[in-house]
């Protein structure tokens, strides 16, 4: 547009030769200010086209930060939405776990109450299986002092019955090899006399020889209080053949003999009457058979079973 005012100012100058300098002169002026002013604006438009061009380049750097950014929030959004998901998933897998948890816990509870209960039981049990073993040790050891303490009597009744024996064998010396005999078993001790020594034949009364060895009998018989007697009369398996009347049987005949010795023992003042007991046996109580006259002979006899009084030892048996 300059160019163009150039151009016709120059074109008017030259056709009008006649136009004044002074008017020339305004025109340069006024072109030198447009050329000028062409300039500066060239110079404008030069700086605008960079600027433009700078702003081009960063619209780009913009751009490509845009979609980087926009690239990022997608990402983003896309790592929300999936932590979101993990969120929820994480949530109810708790809950469940929570829940699962309370009822396991619950029925935890449950089994260690009721293992607790059990312990508590076993120990109560425990507990009274000690009392029990304490006591049943202490019943235990009574009753092993009262064994001792039994084993010492009877031991001592042993000891006592041994020497009664003795004293009897002592004092019936005389009658040894007249069908008398004493021995001691089972605790007791036993004086045997053969009738040849103490009854006639079918008779019940005691002759004199047989009086005097139940005599000596009951003098050991009346130290030893606390001795008790028993007196059996024993037959062998002959029928009675006495007078009718007096005796039924050797049952009968074998009492009365037996009771013969009890009454010569009672006049012994020393002897406790509560300890004699007269008993017969007749046949039924053999030592030997009574297929032989020696078998009948030592089976027609008197045995005065002497036993020590038991009455402390059965208490304590009793006890035990």
């Amino acid at each position: 547009m300059i160019k163009k005012i150039s151009l016709g100012l120059l074109v008017l100058a030259i056709t009008t030769s006649c136009v004044s300098k002074k008017i020339f002169a305004d025109l340069e002026t006024k072109f030198a200010e447009l050329k000028k002013e062409r300039n500066a604006l060239s110079d404008e438009n030069e700086s605008l086209k960079t600027a433009k061009n700078q702003f081009e380049l960063d619209n780009g750097t913009l751009k490509t930060e845009l979609d980087k950014l926009k690239a990022e929030r997608d990402k983003l959004a896309a790592d929300y939405a999936a932590s979101s998901n993990n969120l929820k998933t994480l949530q109810s897998s708790y809950n469940a776990l929570e829940k699962n948890s309370d009822e396991s816990l619950k029925a935890n509870m449950d089994k260690n109450r009721d293992l607790l209960a059990q312990l508590e039981a076993k120990e109560k049990a425990l507990a009274a299986e000690k009392s029990r073993l304490g006591k049943l040790s202490t019943d235990l050891k009574d009753r092993s002092d009262r064994v001792n303490e039994l084993e010492g009597l009877i031991a001592a009744k042993e000891a006592s019955m041994k020497k009664l024996k003795e004293t009897l064998s002592k004092s019936l010396k005389a009658f040894e090899g007249k069908g008398l005999t004493v021995q001691q078993k089972d605790g007791k001790v036993y004086v045997s006399m053969e009738n040849k020594l103490l009854f006639e034949s079918g008779s019940w009364a005691v002759g004199a020889e047989g009086k005097k060895a139940v005599v000596a009998v009951g003098k050991v018989l009346g130290d030893n209080p606390d001795i008790s007697v028993l007196i059996e009369g024993h037959t062998d398996n002959d029928k009675f053949g006495g007078a009718v009347g007096q005796i039924e049987n050797n049952w009968d005949l074998s009492t009365k003999r037996a009771t013969s010795i009890v009454n010569i023992l009672g006049e012994n003042a020393k002897i406790n009457k509560q300890n004699l007991t007269a008993a017969g046996r007749g046949e039924f109580s053999p030592l030997m058979s009574n297929d032989t006259p020696e078998g009948k002979a030592k089976n027609r006899r008197i045995e005065i079973v002497l036993t020590p009084k038991l009455d402390e030892i059965s208490k304590m048996l009793n006890d035990i």
